[in-house]
């Protein structure tokens, strides 16, 4: 079984629960970060390993893989069509990390992501050309094998149109069994979920909230050919 963390730190305020985080996962697999500073982004939490972060932003995203199951082959991280908060207010070329897997135990290979699209302030269609820049890009890393990408969308409207468009090209869109966001008591709702490609079942669960206005998701998968995973 392959299980995945991902979390929004918001700006590194929830980087303190990441050790309590893991440890009481023991046979987690991954954790992907986005909203990190840079001094908040070691070489190890618990037992996972830095696989990849991104190099140029001012809020870091980041994938970390248990070594003793996972063998990282190749890993990237990707610019994307940039909004206009991300030109004026931030400095966040970078909204891709991927890294593609080789389980030691079976040699079958996927890829896992951590996704930040553009804040609320940018259009929806920027994030759609986002979402499917970003899977062009995982596509290449990982030669066809499975992808799994999981991250804040920031897509809290129209998710069932959304659904339907990835739908054409492939990939399944899974929303957690609770809401992930919640802000000024108002703004809430499913922000951080996964959209997968080559797997067969995939499912979503939030976890307690902590300091972040994101609550971290664990994403349990199976892919197609029966191996389980969870993301």
């Amino acid at each position: 079984m392959i299980r995945i963390i991902s979390y929004n730190l918001r700006h590194s305020r929830a980087g303190a629960e990441l050790a309590d985080l893991v440890a009481a996962q023991p046979d987690l697999d991954a954790l992907c970060l986005q909203e990190v500073y840079r001094a908040g982004v070691p070489e190890q939490i618990g037992h996972l390993r830095l696989a990849h972060r991104t190099g140029r932003n001012l809020l870091d995203l980041a994938v970390y893989v248990d070594p003793g199951r996972f063998e990282v082959e190749e890993v990237g991280a990707f610019s994307l069509q940039r909004s206009l908060h991300d030109v004026v207010f931030d400095r966040t070329p970078e909204r891709l990390v991927g890294a593609q897997l080789r389980k030691r135990e079976t040699g079958s290979r996927l890829v896992v992501a951590s996704f930040h699209a553009a804040p609320l302030s940018a259009r929806y269609s920027l994030r759609r050309k986002q979402i499917k820049a970003a899977h062009e890009l995982l596509a290449d890393l990982g030669d066809g094998v499975p992808v799994l990408m999981v991250g804040d969308y920031n897509y809290p409207l129209f998710q069932t149109r959304l659904g339907t468009r990835l739908g054409r090209t492939g990939y399944d869109m899974v929303l957690s069994d609770k809401r992930t966001y919640q802000a000024f008591k108002v703004v809430r709702g499913h922000f951080d979920f996964v959209t997968a490609s080559g797997f067969e079942d995939v499912e979503v669960q939030t976890l307690r909230r902590g300091r972040s206005d994101h609550l971290p998701i664990l994403v349990t998968a199976t892919l197609e050919d029966g191996t389980s995973a969870a993301a």
